[in-house]
């Protein structure tokens, strides 16, 4: 009889998977890391960052959309941005470096974090630097500050037309600029228009007012984004289609316009039934972009994307032990962990994201349905199959065995969202964190990031 949790998981998905494998001894491997052995060396609660997964990533995604361009003669140029604030962990930053990319900048201290990168010579006044969010007067300041220090691919993306004036007050010589569209959102959502840019029909009107006679500003950018991000819906190329439309009746008087920054990213594999076609979706995108730019006798822009949680989410893990079983009736079973989903993970609890959740160990025993519980004092503390993709199976709870289960792909915002270093609910400890590498002969490199956060840290910060 297939009982064992192994048996579950080789029946329901397609098992093994790239970067997902057993040890002999019925351990989970991970991007060729056996997780057991992380744990055993530094023990649950743990997050774990694995930089090579970014790099991978980047290399994907710019051989994706240079093939494309190939596969239909684009003459434009692809540049690849990450999203700072998805991560903004140094080690983030520097293995995304490696691979010849720019930045997306979303607030004030964003610049700080690219003027440190300079100084430490990992980025160069060559790269893009494109600057979104309501620009606030530190912001405008940090801007002009790398502008004026030689930044010349720094490019402030205008968000809502008052911004123009900050920007006419504060600099001093002429400066490239972006426009952000202002996209309807898809049907379902609460509200029918972006907060974010400036509506389709007022971008062309507000260039010839504002821009165009001035001779601080040149207009190179025309910024597209869509919240729900790339995906193959009849929303996503409706939109995208408004957005090149817009981008070629602007180019028609302002010829120094050349790119287009179709933000909004790639998702993120969420579960082992995951199923997306990445290069059917470049390949589209170029040839629809480049069919109704050359219809229209325009030459096709420099595409831009900006990539965050496509760059940095599949790189990251979190794990967890079950410390108890409690039976709260005839057929719920909780195991709790020895940690918190609200401040580790806050995603899953604010808006039911997905991860793929998987033992970690003892795949060769039977298997439970269970719901999984947090260690707050909070109802709302738990996860369960409106998070995952189906109902949540675990092998069988023993007291004397000890159970880790890990989250995987929640390299992305989490720990920014969670207030990383901070206050945590229920003054949880924000657990140790490890990031993994790989030497250049390919031999494994751990190291302790940062340690279980300590009660002291918290006292201070809230005045004891």
């Amino acid at each position: 009889m297939k009982n064992k949790y192994l048996d579950l998981v080789d029946q329901t998905f397609d098992w093994p998977q790239e970067e997902f494998d057993l040890t002999d001894d019925h351990n989970l491997i991970w991007n060729d890391v056996n997780v057991m052995d992380i744990i055993k060396q530094y023990g649950t609660p743990l997050k774990v960052s694995y930089l090579p997964k970014i790099s991978s990533q980047i290399q994907k995604a710019k051989r994706m959309f240079n093939v494309a361009m190939a596969k239909v003669d684009y003459q434009g140029d692809y540049n690849y941005c990450y999203c700072t604030k998805s991560s903004h962990f140094s080690f983030v930053l520097d293995a995304a470096l490696k691979n010849g990319i720019h930045l997306e900048t979303s607030s004030a201290f964003d610049l700080n974090i690219v003027e440190s990168l300079f100084e430490q010579r990992k980025i160069s006044k060559e790269q893009f630097v494109v600057c979104n969010g309501i620009k606030r007067p530190q912001y405008v300041e940090n801007i002009v500050r790398l502008f004026n220090s030689g930044f010349n691919n720094v490019i402030p993306v205008v968000d809502n037309k008052e911004e123009l004036d900050h920007f006419d007050h504060n600099f001093d010589k002429p400066i490239r600029l972006g426009i952000r569209i202002a996209s309807e959102e898809e049907p379902k959502f609460e509200f029918y228009t972006s907060r974010l840019g400036i509506g389709y029909k007022d971008i062309v009107p507000f260039y010839e007012e504002k821009i165009k006679t001035n001779p601080k500003f040149q207009l190179k950018m025309l910024h597209f984004f869509i919240n729900t991000g790339i995906r193959d819906t009849a929303y996503y190329w409706n939109e995208l289609l408004k957005c090149v439309n817009v981008y070629i009746e602007l180019k028609k008087v302002c010829p120094e316009l050349d790119s287009l920054n179709i933000g909004g990213g790639f998702p993120v594999k969420n579960s082992l039934t995951f199923d997306y076609d990445y290069d059917y979706m470049a390949e589209e995108i170029i040839s629809q972009i480049k069919q109704m730019c050359n219809s229209k006798g325009i030459k096709e822009p420099h595409i831009f994307t900006e990539f965050g949680s496509f760059t940095v989410g599949e790189s990251g893990a979190t794990f967890f032990s079950i410390t108890d079983q409690k039976k709260q009736n005839d057929r719920e079973n909780w195991n709790i962990i020895d940690g918190s989903f609200m401040t580790a993970l806050p995603d899953a609890w604010a808006i039911n994201k997905k991860f793929i959740m998987l033992a970690a160990n003892r795949w060769n025993q039977a298997y439970e349905r269970v719901l999984l519980g947090g260690i707050t004092c909070d109802s709302d503390d738990y996860y369960n199959s409106e998070q995952h993709a189906n109902a949540i199976y675990l092998p069988e709870y023993n007291p004397e065995e000890k159970q880790v289960v890990g989250f995987f792909n929640s390299g992305a915002y989490q720990e920014s969202v969670g207030g990383y270093g901070g206050i945590q609910h229920c003054l949880i400890p924000a657990p140790k964190h490890v990031v993994i590498d790989r030497d250049e002969k390919g031999n494994l490199t751990t190291r302790l990031f940062a340690k279980e956060q300590s009660y002291k840290s918290m006292l201070k910060i809230l005045g004891y």
